[in-house]
């Protein structure tokens, strides 16, 4: 059958929003209430006629409310198909009345778990009768129409108000398979609370991935693609997902993963002192710490100001007046900042094209979690890569300076966020040279050195400023040619994984160079 009167309808809500509109609509068309506990209350309170769920059992709620709807008047009602002549006998024989609307929405786990509730209280709020409803309803959606969420609420109130009291089969489709959705995800963070968070399991057998649609992009990473995204949901999730876009045309595909990529940089030196760091595509172009955040903007973009045109932004600190002004003095995609004072707000007003995205707090660079991605046939899962630098093996025979020292612990963490073959020189603070992507460790480097000499022939500097710097590698030099073009850059000291085969013949060409070595015995690369 395509329409659908509505003469009964059960409402079990744990979220009220919109509950008594919606039950005020529904005597409006002449339909029954049928509700349950708080449900029942909040209808009658509001003056509506409601019958109560153990009327239409014959059971009382029992067990704390933990067996209420779980009855065979509820479930017939909602699983009888109504032309069938054998379903429709056993409805008249066991006196069960036909349900045409459900109205549900769960009990909050997700919320629950992220307030600290101890283990007793989370299990209590699984919910068991409210997913059994929604799943018998919408199975049953050629008869049934079941809600979930209240934004639904007025979609369906226009259509009974346009047929007369009914719903079309189209509406109850799509609000099946939003129904089948949501339980999913509710069983999703269940299966993934009991996984990870109380049995502490890295990698359960089945994983579940819990997503909401939050917006569809225009297109991909390509014209010819196209895409969506979707955010996490979970206690504590935090980043671009969350973050509040002040201002700004829409956020495109590349946008969005241009804006992680600098997040999670940005994220290594939130407890540091002012910190810019400048993405484009994925990779960090400049970076720098100062005493302020424009003039850590300042030496970030003079790294490499071709690259710094058309990227992303992302600052450890509130956005200010002065630090927006620079910014604001070429094209930029996107800013990310914690926050933003009302000054830098109105500089950025007159750019309407510029994106303005604010996260309230940054993430926690050494949160646990996984990360996933997809290839033909299958998922790569693997934990975040929150390594924290272990104590550093100096390996030749000149230690590095304290200054050398904080070089190498900058360029290092940088390091860690550029595309392998990764190469970063750094200098007082701020990324001279970035060599990304290769598929050679000596050309990398080559390429930084390029950057870095570029850069000082743009700034009008009278050398690079390689010169004197620290060099980080990704990962170990399988050959002392790329620590070579680091010594012909002018570097000083080095940061690497060591590890190699020919370790005994990099550290003897860093010993002839004069240059201090360190081994961090851990690797980072990112693919």
């Amino acid at each position: 059958m395509t329409s659908i009167p509505i003469r009964r309808a059960l409402l079990s809500v744990s979220d009220k929003t919109g509950i008594i509109d919606l039950g005020h609509a529904l005597i409006r068309h002449g339909v029954e209430l049928v509700s349950t506990g708080g449900t029942a209350k909040a209808l009658r309170d509001a003056g509506l006629d409601v019958r109560d769920i153990s009327d239409l059992t014959g059971f009382p709620e029992m067990m704390d409310g933990r067996v209420k709807t779980l009855h065979p008047k509820v479930h017939g009602g909602l699983l009888a198909v109504r032309d069938d002549p054998a379903h429709v006998a056993s409805m008249a024989e066991h006196d069960i009345g036909a349900i045409d609307l459900v109205i549900v929405n769960l009990y909050p786990f997700e919320q629950t778990v992220a307030k600290g509730a101890d283990r007793p209280e989370v299990i209590e709020n699984i919910d068991i009768g409210g997913p059994s409803m929604v799943r018998s309803a919408a199975k049953n959606h050629a008869f049934v129409a079941i809600v979930t969420d209240p934004a639904d609420y007025p979609a369906l109130i226009a259509e009974m108000d346009a047929a007369n009291g009914a719903t079309t089969l189209d509406l109850r489709k799509r609000l099946a398979a939003r129904a089948f959705a949501a339980t999913a995800a509710y069983d999703g963070m269940i299966a993934s609370w009991f996984g990870f968070a109380d049995q502490g399991e890295a990698f359960p057998e089945t994983l579940p991935i819990t997503l909401k649609r939050s917006a569809s992009l225009r297109y991909g990473e390509n014209p010819h693609q196209s895409a969506a995204f979707y955010t996490a949901t979970g206690p504590h999730v935090r980043g671009i997902g969350q973050a509040r876009q002040v201002q700004g045309k829409e956020l495109s595909y590349n946008n969005l993963n241009d804006a992680d990529a600098a997040l999670e940089l940005v994220a290594e030196f939130r407890d540091a002192a002012p910190s810019v760091v400048i993405v484009k595509h994925a990779n960090p172009c400049g970076v720098a710490t100062a005493a302020t955040l424009e003039e850590a903007y300042a030496a970030a973009f003079a790294c490499d100001t071709v690259s710094a045109f058309g990227g992303i932004i992302a600052l450890n600190r509130t956005l200010d007046e002065a630090t927006a002004r620079a910014i604001a003095g070429i094209f930029t995609e996107v800013v990310v900042a914690p926050d933003a004072d009302e000054a830098a707000l109105a500089i950025f007003a007159a750019k309407k094209n510029l994106r303005l995205l604010l996260t309230g707090d940054l993430p926690d660079a050494a949160r646990t979690g996984l990360q996933a991605k997809s290839i033909t046939g299958g998922w790569l899962v693997q934990t975040r890569d929150n390594g924290i630098l272990p104590e550093l093996k100096v390996v030749t025979k000149r230690a590095p300076t304290e200054a050398e020292l904080a070089d190498c612990r900058f360029a290092w963490t940088v390091a860690k966020h550029v595309k392998s073959n990764a190469i970063v020189y750094a200098k007082g603070g701020s990324t001279a040279g970035i060599g990304a992507g290769q598929m050679n460790r000596l050309e990398s480097a080559r390429i930084a050195a390029w950057k870095a000499k570029d850069a000082a022939d743009k700034a009008g500097w009278a050398t690079p400023r390689t010169i004197g710097s620290a060099v980080a590698s990704d990962a170990f030099f399988p050959f002392a040619d790329g620590l070579l073009a680091a010594v012909e850059a002018g570097a000083t000291a080095i940061i690497q994984p060591g590890g190699s085969i020919r370790d005994d013949e990099v550290i003897a060409a860093a010993d002839e160079a004069g240059l201090a070595m360190v081994f961090t015995g851990m690797r980072h690369f990112r693919h």
